[in-house]
C-alpha cells in the first residue's frame, strides 16, 4: 500500500507524506500532538489571541459530547480558523479532543519545505491528510477520506473540515458553495457534526497577534467563534449513497454554518455598541 501510494507523489511530497503518516498514526498522534497543542502551543496562544476572542455556545462542548468522533464544520476565512476554535475549546476547559485530524489542501503544506515546517512548528503535523485538486490523483483523496473516517470511528477524536473547500476572500457572510466531500465523510462515518463560524482572524498571524494588543482590540478587532448545535442529517442516512446525496448533506451542513454566521454578525454588533462588555465571561481572556 505504501509503495503504491508513494508512487503517486512528487519530490518533497514524499517527505511530507512520510512525516504526516508517522505523526498521525493511531498511537503517535495522541502521544505527540495533544501534548504539543495543549501545552506548548496553548502557552503562547493564551496571552496573545485570547485577549480579543469571544466564544459563543462553547460550554456544551466542554464534556465529551459524543461516544464517537466529532466533526467540526467551519467556514474558511483564514489559514488559522481551525487552530483558533480548537484553542477556544481548550480555553473553555475541554480535555477530550485528543486524536486530532485537520485535512488540508496539498498546496503549500505538502509541496513546499516551508509549508512542511509551518505544519509541524504550529500544529505538530496535525494538518493531515492532504487533499488534491488534480483529478488524476483521485486515489490519494480516497485514501484521505478513508483516514478521516477511521479517525471518526473512535471516541475523543476530532476532525475539522471546511465545506467550502477553499478560503472565502469576499463577504464573510456569503459562503462559497459546499463541496460534496464532507457529505460523503459524514454519511460514511456518522459522527456528531458541529457547525462553526469564525470571523475576525487575519491570514497574517504576526499582525493578528499585534492587533490583540491594540487599545479597544475587543470592541474594534474582535475575533468571534460561534459554535452551533449539532446538525441533524438523519434524513440522508437511509438513501443509497451517491454524489447527489453527498451534496445535499453538505448543503445542509453549509446552511447550519451560515446560521452561525448570522449569530456572529449580531454578536459583533453588540460588541461594537458596548452591549456586550469586556467583562462578559465568554471572552476567552477570562477563561484561558
Amino acid at each position: 500500500m505504501a509503495s503504491d501510494f508513494d508512487s503517486q507523489l512528487r519530490g518533497v511530497e514524499r517527505i511530507a507524506h512520510a512525516a504526516g503518516r508517522f505523526v498521525n498514526g493511531p498511537m503517535v498522534s495522541k502521544a505527540v500532538q495533544y501534548p504539543f497543542l495543549r501545552r506548548l502551543a496553548y502557552s503562547w496562544m493564551k496571552p496573545s489571541m485570547s485577549r480579543r476572542t469571544y466564544a459563543d455556545n462553547v460550554d456544551w462542548l466542554v464534556p465529551p459530547p459524543s461516544d464517537r468522533g466529532v466533526l467540526f464544520a467551519c467556514n474558511h476565512r483564514s489559514f488559522f480558523d481551525s487552530y483558533l476554535y480548537l484553542f477556544s475549546l481548550y480555553s473553555a476547559g475541554a480535555k477530550w479532543p485528543r486524536n486530532l485530524c485537520f485535512p488540508v489542501r496539498s498546496d503549500f503544506f505538502y509541496d513546499r519545505p516551508m509549508g512542511i515546517a509551518v505544519n509541524f512548528a504550529i500544529g505538530g503535523g496535525v494538518m493531515y491528510p492532504p487533499i488534491y485538486r488534480d483529478r488524476d490523483r483521485r486515489a490519494l483523496n480516497e485514501h484521505a477520506i478513508d483516514h478521516v473516517c477511521e479517525v471518526l470511528d473512535h471516541p475523543n477524536s476530532m476532525v475539522g473540515l471546511h465545506p467550502e473547500g477553499r478560503r472565502n476572500k469576499g463577504d464573510p457572510y456569503k459562503l462559497l458553495p459546499a463541496q460534496p466531500g464532507i457529505g460523503q465523510i459524514v454519511l460514511r462515518a456518522k459522527p456528531l457534526v458541529v457547525p462553526i463560524f469564525v470571523n475576525g482572524l487575519s491570514n497574517d498571524f504576526v499582525d493578528s497577534v499585534r492587533t490583540s494588543f491594540l487599545p479597544n482590540a475587543k470592541r474594534e478587532h474582535s475575533i468571534i467563534v460561534v459554535y452551533g448545535d449539532p446538525v441533524d442529517y438523519d434524513e440522508f442516512t437511509h438513501a443509497k449513497p451517491r454524489a447527489a446525496l453527498y451534496k445535499r448533506c453538505a448543503d445542509k451542513i453549509h446552511e447550519s454554518i451560515a446560521q452561525c454566521g448570522q449569530r456572529e454578525k449580531a454578536l459583533r454588533a453588540k460588541i461594537q455598541s458596548g452591549e456586550i462588555t469586556e467583562d462578559d465571561p465568554q471572552w476567552l481572556w477570562h477563561r484561558a
